[in-house]
């Protein structure tokens, strides 16, 4: 699906949970909102906590313009962020249509949440859905090491139909920046919703250097 497929104006949900790096779910809210991409947003308590520990950013719990304004995104960009207990939110539906959902990051209470079934929340009850809708559902879990109980759960969500994956980046694209980084997960999980980006360099194109490591080579040859 491009950027300007009719589809995409169903909304697509993103959670945003308790995992360090939520700087990977603001990005993809960034991105989507930047192509006018409607989105149905959710974020955990803990999620909040994170982004006032990692980014200085304090979100009221109902509060969604702080979060614009960090993104330097305008105050009408087409999102809807949801209450973490609405259990009446059109997104706990599935008559409710969307394209899909992505939690970015999955904390490891989220996954295990998801993996038995629990909806204690709008993050599960959507995701839920997605997976009973036989939606595309992609977690992304940032956590290191797995335990055995985490891994177990991995492999229970997947079986269940998620696609499960872990916010960790190549290098193959030549990172020269943090964001660079940030931005290679981010795309990663657009590609699997087919939305056409070009946030990182893909295998086999042109790259720049990294280290120098390239150069050095080739000045040895000669």
């Amino acid at each position: 699906m491009s950027d300007s497929s009719p589809d995409r104006k169903l909304p697509f949900v993103l959670g945003i949970t308790g995992a360090s790096g939520v700087i990977y779910g603001l990005r993809m809210l960034q991105y989507l909102l930047s192509i006018e991409q409607p989105v149905e947003l959710v974020l955990s308590k803990a999620a909040l906590r994170v982004m006032k520990e990692e980014h200085d950013l304090i979100v009221p719990d109902n509060g969604i313009k702080e979060i614009l304004r960090y993104l330097e995104l305008p105050d009408n960009a087409p999102v809807k962020h949801h209450n973490l207990m609405d259990y009446g939110a059109s997104v706990s539906s599935g008559s409710y249509k969307t394209l899909g959902m992505a939690i970015l990051p999955c904390s490891i209470g989220t996954l295990g949440a998801l993996a038995n079934g629990l909806t204690e929340n709008l993050v599960h009850r959507a995701a839920a859905v997605c997976l009973k809708e036989r939606r595309k559902l992609v977690v992304v879990i940032r956590e290191m090491p797995f335990g055995h109980i985490q891994l177990k759960n991995m492999v229970a969500l997947s079986e269940a139909g998620a696609i499960v994956s872990c916010a960790s980046p190549g290098f193959y694209h030549r990172p020269e920046s943090v964001s660079d980084q940030i931005d290679f997960v981010v795309g990663r999980v657009l590609d699997q919703f087919d939305f056409d980006n070009s946030l990182f360099k893909r295998w086999k194109q042109d790259a720049t250097p990294i280290f120098g490591v390239d150069a050095k080579r080739e000045s040895a040859k000669t």
